[in-house]
């Protein structure tokens, strides 16, 4: 796609912020571009990695997770302030890859199952007839009924036949679905995970120890029979069909090419760990990341159970709202590996009268749909929609600004009596109008106390 019609994409999900749209899709291209070079051009070709600075609520993660999903690239998003300088409890920068590794090894895998679901479907089918139509008493380990004069007399021909008939005629039933209510047993593997840490903050591959490898019996899982309708049945074997036909090895070299060259990072609160080192000791939360964080950005290879991932070509979005701190506050070598900042607008009432309506996923057709499954018909007047996002801009102005969050909680408080007796209403129609906004809100926005309520 070109930058313009990722910006077009972009806007079906996201009302406004034209800068951070056109600097998404710009990094975007230019990974395709990049792999269109020459093999060693490309190798020093370096991803340019974007901060974004808004306030919360205005679409930061939005942005970054249409845009990953859009590329089809594995994509994570991590807090910063939950990671802490290595050597202490917590979890460690690495990890992030790490995620995005099993993101991507989950894709992949996903991708080929798609591949091979008929054949996977139709090797099921035929272990299912077996369970099905089980073989008659003396038939050989090829489950055809032989006869005692051999199996080259007329007998056995007919035998064979007219077990073939009854299978088809079985087949055509359960393609029909006439079997569905038959019950049959199968072999369930359990997945057997034990949850436990050995340190604790740290997961097993955090402390470098492979207890795959060491105690295998305990996370292999067991089989277990069990009684299951036709349907879930052909589901069950149908993914153990598909399994065996997938080439896991392939699959996770795939996924490390793939998160080596398209893989996204989304680090949001960086502003939290943002800030120097104090004369108070160690500052293991903010200034140890933001080191730790470094050789991640800057390109390093960090040690998986898949294998080695290089991150030098890994896209990091960083975004934070930066109102205690700013983006200088960072150490300078952070600050370098971010060379693309956009400011994201604060929202404002006509911002919140398109995101109620415009997006593919607009609150007022969420709300609509939802109600419509009741049987009830909600029909929204336009004065009552800017009615609505004129008091989410006043109650984001009187207390915490936090953007278009403010709206869900809106619609909630609003719509509130409606969703409590949607069930009893069936067959009707109720015409939300500026009258029933201004009853259900109106004392809310009056009240400070009040307004301390809607989060």
């Amino acid at each position: 796609m070109t930058p313009r019609e990722i910006v077009a994409e972009l806007d079906k999900y996201v009302v406004g912020q034209s800068k951070a749209k056109r600097a998404m899709a710009i990094a975007l291209r230019n990974r395709y571009r990049r792999q269109r070079l020459p093999a060693e051009m490309a190798e020093d070709v370096a991803p340019k990695n974007i901060l974004m600075i808004g306030p919360t609520g205005v679409g930061k993660t939005e942005i970054a997770r249409r845009l990953a999903k859009l590329a089809q690239s594995p994509f994570v998003k991590v807090e910063a302030s939950k990671f802490t300088e290595v050597g202490y409890v917590g979890r460690d920068v690495e990890s992030m890859v790490r995620d995005l590794v099993e993101i991507a090894v989950k894709m992949l895998r996903d991708e080929r199952e798609a591949e091979v679901h008929e054949r996977a479907r139709q090797a099921a089918e035929e272990r299912l007839l077996d369970l099905l139509l089980p073989p008659s008493p003396g038939a050989t380990s090829t489950d055809t009924p032989v006869s005692p004069l051999g199996e080259g007399s007329t007998e056995a021909q007919m035998a064979r036949e007219h077990a073939a008939s009854t299978r088809e005629k079985l087949r055509d039933q359960l393609k029909a679905g006439k079997l569905d209510a038959r019950v049959v047993e199968v072999d369930v593997r359990e997945r057997s995970t034990p949850s436990f840490e050995l340190v604790s903050g740290s997961n097993i591959e955090e402390i470098g120890v492979n207890l795959r490898d060491m105690l295998p019996g305990m996370f292999q899982g067991r089989n277990k029979r069990r009684k299951v309708p036709v349907p879930e049945a052909l589901d069950i074997l149908a993914q153990e069909e598909a399994q065996k036909l997938i080439d896991m090895d392939g699959v996770m070299k795939a996924a490390i090419e793939r998160v080596e060259q398209s893989g996204i990072i989304f680090i949001d609160e960086i502003d939290k760990i943002a800030g120097r080192d104090g004369g108070n000791g160690p500052d293991i939360s903010r200034g140890g990341v933001q080191r730790d964080l470094l050789p991640i950005v800057e390109g390093t290879t960090v040690n998986t159970k898949h294998g080695m991932v290089k991150t030098d070509h890994i896209l990091f979005v960083a975004a934070g709202a930066f109102h205690t701190s700013k983006p200088s506050d960072l150490i300078p070598e952070l600050q370098g590996r971010f060379p693309i900042r956009v400011e994201l607008d604060a929202l404002g009432r006509d911002d919140f009268v398109r995101i109620l309506t415009e997006p593919r996923n607009a609150l007022i057709s969420q709300y609509i749909a939802l109600m419509a499954t009741e049987g009830l018909t909600l029909v929204f007047t336009d004065d009552a929609i800017g009615r609505v996002a004129e008091l989410a801009a006043v109650v984001n102005d009187r207390m915490e600004n936090i953007g278009a969050r403010r709206l869900h909680t809106m619609m909630e408080r609003l719509l509130d009596e409606v969703s409590f007796h949607a069930s009893e209403l069936q067959g009707q129609s109720i015409t939300i109008d500026m009258a029933y906004v201004d009853r259900m809100l109106a004392d809310i926005v009056k009240s400070d106390d009040l307004s301390r309520y809607i989060l």
